[in-house]
């Protein structure tokens, strides 16, 4: 599987992809690329793939990535095979990406079956855009006039939610963390990611057995 999620910003998706993957191992995480400067702890190939404009630009150019958005002024994008490699290696994949992305990745699963078999969205979404603000202000990261646009543009975020598979209202992580295990769970079991019983291998009881 695909697994794509997907929030407003400050709504809370890396914090549920880090719990995720830590609850399980078998999970295998997309590194995406971006040309913002990295934050207080991030790390290069760990968070992201810190490229600069030029770069960036080459790989666009070069036809290598799946999905790539300008964000806030910065460059946000996901490499090709950093995805595709790791499906065919039959790894379940998980993707934190921006609504922008999101529909860039719908689009390329829609000309590509493997891809659009895998794919599962989720978009994770606070209660209010107000919660969604106080998340955004606790950061710390954006000066108010960043802080009035990411709210504007979560607006036009939230209106999308009907876009994705699955919905999922935050409430604490403890309890986004189970309902997107059940998510996962019953979407493993779906027809098209399930071999079917091989009851020919199964030996025939013979007649005594039946009696």
């Amino acid at each position: 599987m695909l697994v794509l999620i997907s929030a407003p910003s400050g709504g809370g998706k890396t914090t549920l992809c880090r719990s995720l993957l830590a609850a399980h191992p078998e999970l295998t995480r997309v590194v995406t690329c971006t040309t913002r400067s990295p934050r207080g702890g991030e790390r290069d190939g760990d968070d992201y793939y810190f490229l600069s404009e030029a770069e960036f630009r080459r790989k666009v150019e070069a036809g290598e990535f799946l999905e790539h958005a300008l964000v806030y002024g910065q460059w946000y994008g996901t490499l090709r095979a950093e995805v595709m490699g790791k499906l065919e290696a039959g790894r379940d994949v998980l993707l934190n990406v921006d609504v922008q992305g999101a529909r860039s990745i719908q689009a390329a699963a829609a000309a590509d079956r493997g891809l659009q078999r895998a794919l599962v969205t989720v978009f994770l979404t606070p209660a209010s855009l107000a919660v969604l603000e106080q998340r955004l202000r606790g950061r710390g990261t954006e000066d108010g006039e960043v802080l009035r646009r990411r709210l504007g543009a979560a607006k036009e975020e939230i209106a999308e939610w009907r876009a994705f598979d699955y919905l999922l209202i935050s409430e604490s992580v403890g309890e986004d963390l189970r309902r997107l295990e059940v998510i996962l769970e019953a979407e493993r079991m779906r027809q098209v990611r399930s071999r079917p019983p091989r009851f020919e291998e199964v030996a025939s009881p013979s007649p005594g057995a039946l009696a």
